[in-house]
């Protein structure tokens, strides 16, 4: 078998309670993913929630395990599934089966979901993320390769949407590491990447005491701007992509209000409260309207 086929086990037909436990999950862990999936008909609505699903499930792993081991083998677990080798339980696991379905229906690629299996190996240990070329590989792998995924099921692959899904999947995946700082730097993780800390005079050390300072600022804000050109590209780049596809990129829009609110100078990542869902429907409903989303 390629690693672009389908394994070769894939359910023909899934039930109904399997996407309604992918639904639930997204809109527990991923509410931003699963509030831009309201934009988006009730089949490829679907299938974008159990990619989804699937994405909270690996990118959780690291939470639900207090030793590299277990997580080693979780994961473990979803390469073989997606290789068509499997050792039971495979259509017993909601998200599992509805995502098998998934890369049937939809001819999904599997190598870019065992990539992004493959990349979260990386949260299971304390290693500080070194350098903003080291977190570009791994959110291609991860934020961007989501918004691949998911705009392949609505329409054709093109250049132009690989262009869009990468920079979109950069912005968003940058903006994460900042959002999440308080969170990560609490179990002595760092995604803030090293190299900007020590351009600033600053250490993992100094972000693991949890609190803010001005090296600590000038690292974060260093990386905002990164965010921010990336999301500016991939904001100019929706023109060039199919309207149907646009609602896909949804989370755009919370993106460029996180960094905003990033910008003010009394914002501090150790202290940021999370946008309420409310908020979250809100700001993309308002985006979903406009030209630039395909409204």
């Amino acid at each position: 078998m390629s690693a672009t086929e389908a394994p070769s086990d894939t359910p023909k037909e899934t039930p109904k309670d399997g996407a309604a436990f992918c639904a639930d999950l997204v809109k527990t862990h991923d509410f931003v993913r699963y509030a831009s999936t309201l934009f988006v008909p009730g089949p490829e609505r679907r299938a974008l929630l159990s990619i989804y699903a699937f994405n909270a499930e690996i990118s959780r792993v690291h939470e639900q395990v207090s030793q590299p081991l277990p997580g080693e083998i979780r994961l473990q677990w979803w390469t073989d599934m997606l290789a068509g080798s499997g050792h039971g339980g495979v259509e017993g696991n909601p998200v599992a089966a509805e995502l098998l379905h998934t890369i049937r229906n939809h001819r999904l690629p599997v190598s870019p979901l065992s990539r992004l299996v493959e990349e979260h190996q990386f949260d299971l240990y304390n290693d500080p993320m070194p350098s903003l070329a080291a977190l570009e590989g791994y959110l291609d792998a991860t934020a961007s390769a989501l918004f691949s995924l998911a705009a392949r099921v609505i329409v054709r692959p093109s250049e132009a949407i690989e262009h869009v899904a990468r920079h979109a999947g950069l912005a968003q995946g940058m903006t994460q590491v900042i959002t999440r700082l308080a969170r990560d730097a609490a179990r002595q993780q760092l995604f803030l990447p090293q190299q900007f800390l020590q351009q600033h005079g600053s250490s993992k050390e100094e972000v693991f005491a949890g609190k803010l300072t001005p090296n600590i600022r000038a690292a974060v804000d260093q990386l905002a701007s990164e965010a921010q050109t990336h999301l500016a590209t991939a904001l100019a780049l929706l023109a060039d992509v199919p309207r149907e596809v646009r609602p896909v990129f949804l989370p755009l829009a919370h993106v460029r209000r996180e960094l905003k609110l990033m910008a003010r100078a009394d914002s501090d990542p150790f202290l940021a409260r999370p946008a309420s869902r409310l908020r979250i429907l809100w700001t993309l409903w308002r985006a979903a309207r406009t030209r630039e989303f395909g409204g």
